[in-house]
C-alpha cells in the first residue's frame, strides 16, 4: 500500500488524469457525494468551507458515486453542470467512483483502511461521508453522512 493520498492518481470530472501529488502539503477533505442525496445540500456547506480556507492551503475534493440509492445517476458533464449551476462549486470534482467493493476507487480504499467507520467498520455507509487529510497526506479523522461540514471548522483549522 501506498504511504499517502499523495501517491495516487485520479481521473478529475473532465477525464483527465490527476497526480494527488498536486495537492502535497495542503490540508484535504475528500468527500463521496451525489446529486440526488437528501444530503446533497450538503455541497453549499462543502463551496463554504472552500471559500473559508482555500487560500490557507485547503482543498475540498469531490468523488461523485453511484453506490448508494443509485443517487448519482447522471454522466461527468451532467453532474459538473449541476453542481455548478445550483451550489455553483468551484473545489474540485473527479470522475464517478466506486467506494466500496471490488472496483473501489485505490483513493477510497487508501482513505478506508486509515480511518475505520462506525464500529471500525471500513466500508462507506452512505454518501457525503468525508474524510479529513493532513498536510502529511494521511488520514486524520472521518466523519459519515449527517456530519454537516459547518461542524468541521475546528478540526480543520487546527490542520492549517
Amino acid at each position: 500500500m501506498k504511504e499517502t493520498i499523495y501517491d495516487y492518481k485520479a481521473k478529475d470530472i473532465d477525464g483527465n488524469d490527476v497526480d494527488l501529488s498536486v495537492y502535497q502539503d495542503k490540508v484535504l477533505l475528500v468527500v463521496n457525494v451525489a446529486s440526488g442525496c437528501g444530503f446533497t445540500p450538503q455541497y453549499e456547506g462543502l463551496q463554504k468551507l472552500y471559500e473559508k480556507y482555500g487560500e490557507q492551503g485547503f482543498e475540498v475534493l469531490g468523488f461523485p458515486c453511484n453506490q448508494f440509492g443509485e443517487q448519482e445517476k447522471g454522466s461527468e458533464s451532467e453532474i459538473k453542470g449541476f453542481c455548478e449551476a445550483k451550489y455553483s462549486i468551484s473545489f474540485p470534482m473527479f470522475s464517478k467512483v466506486d467506494v466500496n467493493g471490488d472496483n473501489a476507487s485505490p483513493v477510497f480504499e487508501f482513505l478506508k483502511k486509515q480511518a475505520k467507520g462506525f464500529l471500525g467498520t471500513e466500508s462507506v455507509k452512505w454518501n457525503f461521508s468525508k474524510f479529513l487529510v493532513g498536510r502529511d497526506g494521511k488520514t486524520v479523522k472521518r466523519y459519515g453522512s449527517l456530519d454537516a461540514p459547518e461542524i468541521l471548522n475546528n478540526d480543520i483549522e487546527a490542520l492549517l
